[in-house]
């Protein structure tokens, strides 16, 4: 069993495949004998379920949030988009952390479908914007998971308000514009990289050759992600440096794709080696986008990891 503040390489047979968990602050290597996943072929995801949890406008500071949340009693998780989607990304989430008896909360960060557009002379951070929704829900602690640039945000928050995050899962992200984390991926800031499409940007082969509705669907998401406003991102708040998120002292996870093309494992090893006590789950036959392409494995180990650190 995984005993926090000790590092263990553990490979458990999941939903579907496999994934590798490391905690503590030292990886010892696993023999290979011992490295046995299932070779079963993948099966295509269902498509999500719809977002039925009410939803509305928060009106804050001179801008607004589109947000919905399912309510309830329980902590809070809220989900934090990654830049090619939206609050409206979560339904294989939504659902699924309510039933865990979560109150569970989505929203589109500023210049995304639904909520204000970007102010130049006055963009605020995307850090700010989260504190501001938290306080217009009264939240005063929640559990946050942020994907891609989700995870700026997240980051951010959890390293300038840390006593208001009670977890933090940070899944296929950069953090921020780090030397040491850009040099681990030198293909995306290659010319090239750019003319790709997103769907071979963020998704495996894998998930892309067996599910070709999933693959649509996100598609479709991604083309709504900025409803009619231009492209650009907010700034997050404090960079997330590797020197700052040794800092954070919260429970932290950290969720890679084995088959993540830009933000691959070595990346979020580097995390998770910094962060003390935190840990790191990598996905098999999974790109950059894990919520949606491996669902109920990313599910999982959320809802673990909450369960282990937090009873």
């Amino acid at each position: 069993m995984f005993q926090p503040g000790r590092r263990k390489v553990i490979l458990s047979g999941g939903i579907g495949g496999a994934a590798l968990l490391l905690g503590g602050e030292r990886a010892e290597a696993a023999p290979a004998k011992g490295c046995t996943f299932d070779v079963a072929p993948l099966e295509p995801e269902p498509l999500p379920p719809d977002l039925t949890a009410p939803a509305q406008l928060a009106r804050l500071d001179g801008f607004d949030l589109w947000y919905w949340d399912t309510g309830g009693s329980g902590p809070a998780i809220i989900l934090l988009h990654p830049s090619t989607g939206s609050g409206h990304i979560w339904g294989y989430q939504q659902a699924a952390f309510a039933a865990a008896g979560y109150r569970v909360i989505g929203y589109s960060r500023r210049g995304h479908r639904g909520s204000s557009a970007m102010n130049a002379e006055r963009p605020g951070t995307s850090a700010d914007d989260l504190r501001q929704l938290m306080d217009h829900l009264r939240i005063e602690r929640a559990h946050l998971v942020g994907s891609a640039a989700g995870g700026f945000t997240a980051a951010s928050f959890a390293l300038t308000w840390p006593a208001r995050v009670r977890t933090v899962t940070l899944a296929c992200t950069l953090l921020s514009a780090d030397p040491r984390v850009l040099a681990l991926m030198p293909s995306v800031r290659e010319p090239w990289w750019k003319g790709l499409p997103h769907e071979f940007q963020e998704l495996s082969p894998s998930y892309r050759g067996i599910n070709k509705e999933g693959e649509a669907l996100w598609k479709s998401l991604y083309a709504q992600s900025r409803g009619d406003h231009p492209p650009g991102n907010q700034p997050a708040g404090e960079p997330a440096t590797v020197a700052a998120i040794a800092r954070l002292t919260m429970p932290a996870l950290f969720i890679s794709g084995d088959a993540d093309l830009i933000t691959p494992p070595p990346v979020a090893r580097l995390f998770a080696n910094t962060v003390k006590g935190s840990e790191l789950v990598v996905l098999p036959e999974c790109g950059h986008s894990a919520y949606w392409e491996r669902p109920a494995l990313f599910n999982q180990a959320i809802l673990d990891f909450l369960k282990r650190r937090l009873a």
